[in-house]
């Protein structure tokens, strides 16, 4: 199919613009996947200058999934106070604990294990494994479902089941061309997050208008 064809031929592109336009984020220096995840779930409805300051000081005084499993459920909403969405951290702790009851405290791998666990989709169970566990899994979201759809020429409603489908078997082309997941998935992100944006994109900048 013609789109998939042309999805890998963007990973080069998208790899190489990475490597040298990606932010310096403190989540990217570790491949903890309980560090990944608390910093994947800051960041839905927060910007991310906003989550930097909350993911070192929230890594600081939990530092663990263990710690947080058995931290005081104040003390999380106190180190959670001003993100909102509350839920979130609520999940948090409660997928650290089942992580401690059924997966012996050790942050499961397996994609379809992580899906199960409070507070985590498939978007998130994609970014934590291709990011901690270089496997590749995809990520749809808002900023990959606007760059695919762009690049693509995708006009059908992307909230559609099929286009949804659409979408997720081109970001699975993707990632599964990669050899690097992790960097490819964050390519992504990143292209979403500061070059193609949802109002006036920066088309110029962009890696792959011309693949």
């Amino acid at each position: 199919m013609p789109h998939r064809r042309k999805a890998r031929r963007l990973v080069p592109s998208l790899v190489d613009w990475f490597a040298v336009h990606a932010r310096e984020l403190p989540w990217r220096h570790t491949r903890d996947p309980y560090a990944i995840w608390v910093s994947e779930i800051m960041l839905q409805q927060t910007q991310v200058a906003t989550v930097i300051s909350y993911w070192e000081r929230w890594m600081s005084a939990v530092p663990t999934l263990q710690k947080l499993a058995r931290v005081k459920p104040e003390r999380v909403l106190k180190l959670w106070e001003g993100l909102g969405y509350y839920s979130r951290a609520r999940n948090l702790q409660a997928a650290a604990k089942e992580i401690v009851k059924n997966h012996k405290g050790q942050f499961p791998r397996d994609p379809a294990a992580i899906r199960t666990l409070p507070g985590i989709g498939r978007y998130t169970a994609g970014a934590i494994s291709s990011i901690a566990f270089g496997l590749p899994e995809p990520i749809v979201d808002g900023n990959v479902i606007r760059i695919l759809t762009r690049i693509f020429g995708i006009r059908e409603n992307p909230k559609d089941k099929a286009a949804q489908e659409h979408l997720w078997s081109l970001a699975e082309t993707l990632v599964a061309k990669a050899d690097d997941c992790s960097a490819l998935n964050q390519s992504l992100m990143e292209l979403g997050a500061t070059v193609c944006t949802p109002r006036q994109p920066d088309c110029a900048a962009c890696p792959v208008t011309r693949s």
